[in-house]
């Protein structure tokens, strides 16, 4: 059995026609762009990645082709021709064992988006795009990771290493009967993980919590930020998961977790929305002081799951 990758010489080659112009992962270099795929990231609880692609003429950029992730677009400028052909594998994905078979016939739809159209494709949709009547057009891709049956079962294996039994070596030359009884129980330990409450909540819960994040510089507030009211803050982290309890507040993001006294959870609640906000309207928000404010925040940018991104002048 061999993996099944695709390969990228087909939009190279198309790109050295000057049929399109791609400014890959564009979020992480433009601001509300960055703001629109951290929505999107939070909302879906799935990471995100945002291209822009420019073309000047009807050529098909790309030819017919499928993602292996879902995808939302956005027509910004111009208007641009979508032949969309369906799925012709289900569930195709980026490491497979055969690839999708080319689509045949005409498209299932033919439509054009004009400035300010959103259209949603799933993974596997086999689609051809070009610049309607050959004038300049402009659009965003945000693609959606997509969290499959195979993603679940890595995570449990390494959640599986906590047992001596999968940690052992597998009896290769051993008797019929020793290696029955290996087998047996490796299935044992994996059906009462299986098996276990909530298993797939916790494995979404590592998602979230294991994920670094789009880590931005806080300079000059690289570890203590001042309790300065006007100092804005935001979380680098989309995902970031606040719990508590009777006792407790837990903030996880970024591959950590900051436990603080239950009067942080308003703060932490407001952080974890997303939005820019500043030290003196969380001290509002939590009835906490600003400089308790900003200890919290400090622990938090110390951690790279917030920034500093603006200071009062």
């Amino acid at each position: 059995m061999s993996w099944y990758q695709p390969q990228p010489t087909e939009f190279h080659a198309r790109l050295a026609e000057g049929a399109s112009l791609v400014i890959d992962a564009i979020d992480q270099i433009h601001p509300p762009v960055r703001a629109a795929a951290a929505g999107l990231e939070r909302f879906f609880r799935t990471p995100v990645q945002a291209n822009a692609y420019a073309s000047w003429t009807s050529e098909e950029g790309f030819g017919t082709h499928w993602d292996d992730h879902d995808v939302v677009v956005l027509q910004l400028e111009g208007s641009k021709r979508w032949k969309i052909y369906g799925p012709t594998r289900q569930a195709p994905a980026w490491r497979d064992v055969e690839a999708p078979e080319a689509p045949t016939g005409e498209p299932i739809a033919d439509i054009v988006l004009t400035p300010g159209d959103l259209l949603y494709l799933p993974r596997g949709w086999w689609h051809a795009v070009s610049a309607d009547q050959g004038t300049a057009s402009l659009h965003l891709t945000f693609g959606l990771a997509t969290q499959t049956g195979a993603e679940f079962l890595g995570w449990l294996c390494d959640d599986l290493r906590t047992s001596a039994t999968v940690r052992s070596d597998v009896p290769r030359f051993s008797t019929p009967e020793e290696q029955a009884d290996y087998l047996g129980a490796v299935r044992k330990e994996v059906l009462a993980a299986l098996e276990a409450p909530a298993i797939l909540d916790r494995w979404e819960r590592s998602l979230d919590t294991t994920h670094p994040g789009h880590p931005r510089l806080s300079l000059p507030h690289l570890a203590t930020v001042p309790p300065e009211p006007g100092i804005t803050v935001q979380v680098t982290v989309p995902r970031a998961r606040v719990d508590q309890d009777a006792e407790a507040v837990t903030f996880s993001g970024a591959g950590r977790e900051w436990t603080f006294a239950l009067p942080a959870a308003p703060l932490l609640h407001r952080l974890a929305g997303g939005q820019p906000v500043t030290l003196g309207d969380l001290a509002a928000a939590s009835g906490l002081t600003v400089a308790q404010s900003a200890e919290i925040v400090s622990a938090l940018v110390g951690g790279q799951a917030a920034a500093v991104i603006g200071a009062p002048r």
